[in-house]
């Protein structure tokens, strides 16, 4: 045998998430329920294919006729599509030549190529809330840059910290690129008030701090056009900024791993030469992203009424997340009165705090295979009619 390279590997740890539905899966109980996976579920708990989506993939069937790559880019009527319908029709058509565009592998692949251009070609300091998506300070890490995080939320009084991200933030080196979660923030549900954001607004000109929205959740808070307010605002302002956009969620395309990256420059001029860096990150990346997934939400967005029936399905994957978190307030409200759950009436989005410390998250695990990040965040979507009331039992049963 010659010489060894892999025995002082020890293994990684297991991502909080990912590591939790391994837990699930072998759980052997039949009734054992997930509140932690990250992605949505219908009544019956299960990731359904949309149907906007299935009659898009039935006339990509029959229309398409190639494989051949995509260019490095991707599929540019994904890109104008979905720039449309996150900076609005108006700012895209007058503005939208001062707007580099890249597909990417999902959010998350956009959050990572926007980080190796921030490292390369911007500053290498990037400000995270706290708390924020765990993978955020994984990606920024892996990237290279300096992580820090700014005051957002008070887990234990379950409010904003505005005053104090506000004061954090005027302290940052001007450059300092800031993740902001245009809505639907995850893990929280706590999003800032239009106010707020004219504030931070005023702060970003003043301070020269660099914007970056992770926007993975558009149409899952109040809708389509009111979760893109934020971008929308900051980019009639004249911002320079990044823009992360995910469909897995609301396409129903995990699978598909289906994002992009938005950066929007001064000028159309500044813009080549952005597009012509990311391009770079790209090939030496992954070369060129995949298809199928692109062409679905190209096609629905292109065709009215596709696009009619895509907008009525992401707002009944709304609906029914309001619903349930509605009913779940009422049901803990009710039963428990050890605690106050009226502030998850306030939250938007998939996920929020349900006020669970670590020893009571583990007796739900233990005892009532119930299943949660050990930070008691919940995915509303989650909970069924069915489960509901087994749910708030088993958390009134742990809670001190």
């Amino acid at each position: 045998m010659g010489k060894l390279f892999f025995h002082n590997i020890t293994p990684a740890v297991l991502d909080p998430i990912f590591g939790l539905t391994v837990q699930f899966d072998a759980d052997k109980r039949p009734n054992k329920i997930n509140l932690g996976v990250g992605q949505y579920r219908n009544d019956q708990l299960i990731t359904p294919v949309l149907e906007s989506v299935k009659l898009a993939e039935t006339f990509l069937l029959r229309e398409e006729e190639s494989k051949e790559y995509l260019p490095i880019a991707g599929d540019s009527a994904y890109l104008n599509r979905v720039g449309a319908l996150v900076f609005g029709e108006f700012f895209w058509t007058r503005e939208g030549a001062r707007v580099s565009r890249i597909q990417t592998l999902g959010g998350t692949g956009a959050l990572r190529i926007g980080g190796d251009f921030l490292k390369q070609e911007v500053g290498e300091k990037v400000a995270i809330s706290d708390p924020t998506w765990p993978n955020h300070r994984g990606v920024f890490t892996r990237c290279g840059m300096v992580v820090k995080a700014y005051p957002y939320y008070d887990i234990r009084l379950q409010t904003l910290e505005f005053d104090r991200m506000v004061q954090y933030l005027k302290n940052l080196t001007p450059g300092t690129a800031v993740i902001l979660h245009a809505c639907c923030h995850n893990p929280t549900g706590a999003d800032l008030s239009m106010d707020q954001w004219k504030i931070l607004l005023k702060l970003f000109k003043e301070n020269g701090l660099l914007p970056f929205f992770d926007f993975a959740y558009q149409g899952f808070g109040i809708s389509l056009e009111e979760d893109a307010k934020v971008i929308r605002l900051f980019a009639a302002e004249g911002m320079e900024m990044l823009v992360a956009c995910s469909h897995s969620k609301n396409f129903g395309l995990y699978s598909e791993r289906i994002g992009a990256l938005y950066v929007v420059s001064e000028s159309a001029k500044i813009t080549e030469a952005v597009q012509s860096k990311l391009k770079i990150i790209v090939r030496t990346n992954y070369s060129n992203p995949p298809r199928h997934g692109a062409a679905i939400v190209a096609h629905i967005l292109s065709e009215p009424v596709f696009r009619k029936m895509w907008e009525q399905e992401v707002e009944g994957m709304r609906s029914r997340i309001e619903k349930m978190r509605g009913l779940l307030v009422e049901a803990l409200t009710t039963r428990s009165l050890k605690r106050n759950y009226l502030y998850l009436s306030d939250r938007v989005g998939m996920f929020c705090f349900s006020g669970l410390k670590k020893a009571e998250v583990e007796r739900l695990q233990k005892e009532f295979a119930i299943y949660m990040p050990l930070d008691g965040r919940i995915n509303i979507a989650g909970l069924s009619e069915e489960n509901l009331l087994t749910v708030v039992d088993a958390i009134t049963e742990v809670i001190s």
